[in-house]
């Protein structure tokens, strides 16, 4: 049904290490299933391979730049092999939070008030706006890579000294609370995750590996809730012209309100990625998450109601 699949995985970004693993775990689910696939190391050398593979589809398990970014599906398309996940515009601008950020705005979804860091500006023009602590981040990569919290004037330019090797650095109000993600298959939301660290009450996305994070999922105790979010999720998953699956990932404050932080377009797939956590949940193995994700790409992916 799907041919031969190729699985993107590894490649440049500073997200290089979690994407072995993604690809390894994707690799092995569609070896199970009896698909014909080959992992490609998107390090190295890799065009030929996909030139010359007769390849069917793309399975795409890279993770931050030269995988999320809208490059590798444009290079997908201009050969004709039709991959997982969004496409190039969606791609690129879900990589570019402050764009992603503007459109949520535009809309009025509810995001946190921003600004691109100006190194001329003074770090207590940014408390003045935002108070403290402050959140410094990467516009374009995605995770927590980069990400510091800012609890007072002194910390701040180590903290952007650590982001702009990153590229543009924006700030934001560092919001209280707790992390919230929700999963997208298709056009099925999956149930909503509520993420909590004993480190700290906010890291922007849950560590990969530590087994210090708390998962609870479904999110919620109130269904008329979890159903709020879940709609809230699809919306600013539409806004951004994302398809097939991805993420969307929130903080509630102590008010209870829920903010938009970023959409990620091709999702963890390791042990401890919430992909993966949420889609049992709603019923799905492992292998048949991965058949499901790659099944998008024929359009003919089946729904399972939760």
């Amino acid at each position: 049904m799907f041919g031969k699949v190729a699985v993107l995985y590894g490649g440049n970004s500073a997200e290089r290490e979690i994407s072995l693993i993604s690809g390894n775990a994707v690799f092995d689910a569609l070896q199970r299933k009896g698909v014909d696939a080959e992992k490609i190391d998107t390090q190295q050398d890799f065009i030929g391979k996909l030139m010359d593979g007769n390849f069917s589809r793309a399975f795409i398990a890279l993770h931050g730049r030269g995988g999320e970014d809208g490059t590798i599906q444009g290079l997908l398309d201009h050969l004709h092999i039709p991959y997982t996940g969004s496409g190039v515009l969606a791609s690129a601008l879900c990589m570019d939070k402050v764009r992603t950020k503007r459109i949520w705005q535009a809309l009025g979804l509810a995001t946190p008030p921003f600004a691109v860091w100006n190194p001329d500006t003074d770090v207590e023009d940014y408390v003045k706006i935002f108070g403290l602590p402050l959140a410094v981040k990467p516009v374009h990569d995605g995770s927590s890579i980069g990400v510091s919290r800012v609890n007072s004037a002194a910390d701040f330019p180590a903290a952007c000294n650590l982001a702009k090797q990153y590229g543009t650095v924006m700030i934001e109000p560092w919001i209280i609370g707790d992390e919230y993600t929700v999963c997208i298959l298709g056009e099925e939301v999956l149930p909503s995750i509520q993420i909590t660290s004993r480190e700290t009450f906010y890291t922007y996305n849950a560590k990969y590996f530590s087994e210090e994070t708390q998962h609870q999922c479904p999110g919620l105790d109130s269904a008329a809730d979890e159903d709020n979010l879940r709609r809230l999720a699809m919306e600013a998953f539409n806004a951004v012209g994302a398809t097939g699956w991805g993420r969307v990932d929130f903080i509630r404050d102590l008010n209870g309100d829920f903010w938009l932080l970023e959409v990620n377009t091709a999702p963890g797939m390791t042990p401890h990625s919430n992909m993966p956590l949420a889609a049992k949940v709603a019923g799905y193995s492992f292998d048949d998450l991965v058949t499901e994700v790659l099944s998008l790409t024929l359009g003919i992916g089946h729904t399972i109601n939760v």
